[in-house]
């Protein structure tokens, strides 16, 4: 089941991550894929006050929804052991017929290589012009034969090593030619047994030999194994048996992780000629392959829009995502879709009051907590129902969601908007909720601060007007402002950088003598401050 992330904006204040957070508890409790709520930054004080206050933890911060190599089908081969034999290797890809490369991990979980159908027929290749065999664990050489040993217990082998020799018969002397410490494969001849027991043979296969029975209990430094198989295969299936670390590639790797961005997945895959490439956990642990066709349709990440619905505002990569619902009471931004999506975009003063009012509208009731974290939404976003954005819907919806929680808005007005810390630096104060608008042809950034105590705030002008100027300088804004709402004066002390005509015009002054005004009535950022500059540019 695929996740939906549900994510206010930039820089959240109360009403995006409650709005987010409640709409994903309704879309679940509802029955439909798995919702879940996310953060695109830290949320301010009085939004981890009300967080706290009513038990609930702050929602995941991600940073962006590109397509990762997690959102891709990739493959989940079986992955084996350093140790296993090359037979198995070839044994586990016949059962797998899709997979032509399988990693091969160390105890622990870790990526040690590599190994593909191709390694393997070269290695089979080779031992026709090297018959030889190397340290091949006796255990192998024994499940590989389907044999066993027919020396007397005592007598222990742990590897085989020695030229590979196939005894013919011949003119004259048996074995001439072969050196101390080979592998001889015979069938029914004694003689080439007592042989290549003479010479030191490191080891006597006996195939499809009733030989067996008269050498069983030998007391030999020569490892004697019988066998069903017959010569051939035998002296094929032998060179399968050393470990598969031997053919293996452990060197020169390219490898992705889970949290790599698909972008630059394929960057480095146009740049490689592997077939497929292993794909690590954060601690490095092989998880799965992932091949070219893998890159073709991928995955991408679901998301809801809430509290927003600017590309500026919203989540870094949303062109990569499928955009599938956007809850809003803004204006209409620039997010553009190329299929019909759900959008509920409503004038109220609130986005949790949508949410709330879909609560309803489903039947359901949110539980006491979430109701008192969504009126707290409510009262945060109204300025205690003094926003211009405020409607009869907003204290309505507050009410009762004040019942179900048995909690007084009145009082909880007083707690959330005693919140705000003036301890904090200019900097963070300032990008606390702070929001772009491109306002025709003219790019600004306002960022709000809502208090019941302006006066140490205002203190401080002269340090949020360095930050604001660093600003604007960066980021090449037209404008700056700063607005510092006082919801027991019912208005804003409003601090900006920038052009004081501007200002001048927007507010309809006589004159602006300074970087500093106080704005009797003016408490909304985007019902009065956004449609004022809006006005006066056109």
């Amino acid at each position: 089941m695929s996740i939906t992330y549900v994510c206010g904006h930039r820089n959240p204040d109360t009403d995006a991550i409650v709005s987010a957070m409640s709409y994903a508890a309704l879309r679940n409790a509802i029955g439909d894929n798995e919702y879940v709520a996310v953060r695109l930054g830290q949320p301010n004080d009085e939004t981890s006050f009300l967080l706290r206050h009513f038990g609930f933890e702050a929602p995941k911060l991600i940073s962006s929804v590109r397509t990762q190599v997690r959102d891709i089908e990739f493959d989940h081969p079986p992955m084996l052991s350093p140790d296993v034999s090359i037979s198995r290797a070839w044994e586990l890809m016949q059962q797998h017929p899709e997979v032509s490369v399988l990693p091969i991990v160390r105890d622990d979980g870790s990526f040690y290589g590599i190994v593909t159908t191709g390694a393997i027929a070269e290695n089979d290749m080779r031992t026709i012009q090297e018959p030889e065999l190397r340290d091949a664990p006796v255990e192998h050489v024994l499940s590989v034969l389907e044999g066993h040993i027919i020396n007397r217990e005592e007598d222990f082998f742990d590897t085989l090593s020695g030229e590979v020799v196939i005894a013919l018969p011949t003119a004259g002397p048996c074995l001439r030619g072969v050196k101390e410490g080979a592998i001889i494969i015979c069938g029914e001849q004694p003689e080439m047994v007592a042989r290549a027991l003479e010479l030191k043979a490191s080891c006597v296969i006996l195939c499809q030999s009733d030989l067996a029975a008269g050498y069983r209990g030998i007391a030999s430094g020569t490892c004697v194994i019988s066998t069903p198989f017959d010569v051939w295969r035998t002296a094929r299936m032998l060179y399968q048996a050393v470990p598969v670390s031997r053919i293996a590639r452990s060197e020169d790797l390219v490898s992705f992780h889970l949290d790599d961005y698909l972008d630059d997945v394929r960057e480095t895959v146009l740049q490689s000629r592997h077939r497929s490439y292993p794909v690590l956990d954060q601690d490095g642990r092989v998880v799965g392959m992932l091949s070219r066709y893998h890159l073709l349709q991928p995955r991408r990440k679901r998301v809801v829009l809430v509290d927003h619905n600017e590309v500026a505002q919203s989540i870094p990569g949303l062109e990569q995502a499928e955009l599938v619902g956007i809850i809003d009471h803004h204006r209409l931004g620039d997010v553009q879709t190329g299929y019909p999506i759900f959008m509920r975009n409503e004038p109220v003063g609130s986005s949790t009051t949508i949410v709330a009012t879909m609560f309803q509208e489903s039947g359901l009731m949110p539980g006491e907590k979430l109701a008192g974290l969504m009126a707290a939404a409510i009262v945060s976003d109204t300025v205690m129902f003094k926003s211009p954005t405020t409607t009869p819907r907003d204290r309505r919806i507050a009410e009762r969601l004040a019942r179900i929680a048995g909690i007084d808005l009145d009082e909880l007005g007083r707690e959330v908007f005693s919140a705000n810390s003036a301890e904090k630096s200019a900097d963070t104060l300032l990008k606390t909720d702070f929001k772009e608008f491109h306002i025709a042809g003219h790019y600004i950034g306002i960022s709000q601060i809502t208090t019941m105590d302006t006066k140490s705030l205002i203190a401080r002008e002269k340090e949020f007007l360095e930050e604001m100027g660093r600003m604007k300088e960066e980021k090449k804004y037209d404008l700056v402002l700063l607005m510092i709402t006082d919801v027991l004066r019912e208005g804003t002390e409003l601090v900006f950088v920038g052009d004081r005509e501007i200002i001048r015009q927007a507010f309809n002054l006589r004159e602006v003598k300074s970087s500093h005004i106080f704005q009797k009535g003016l408490v909304s950022r985007k019902k009065q401050m956004v449609p004022a500059l809006a006005l006066l540019w056109g």
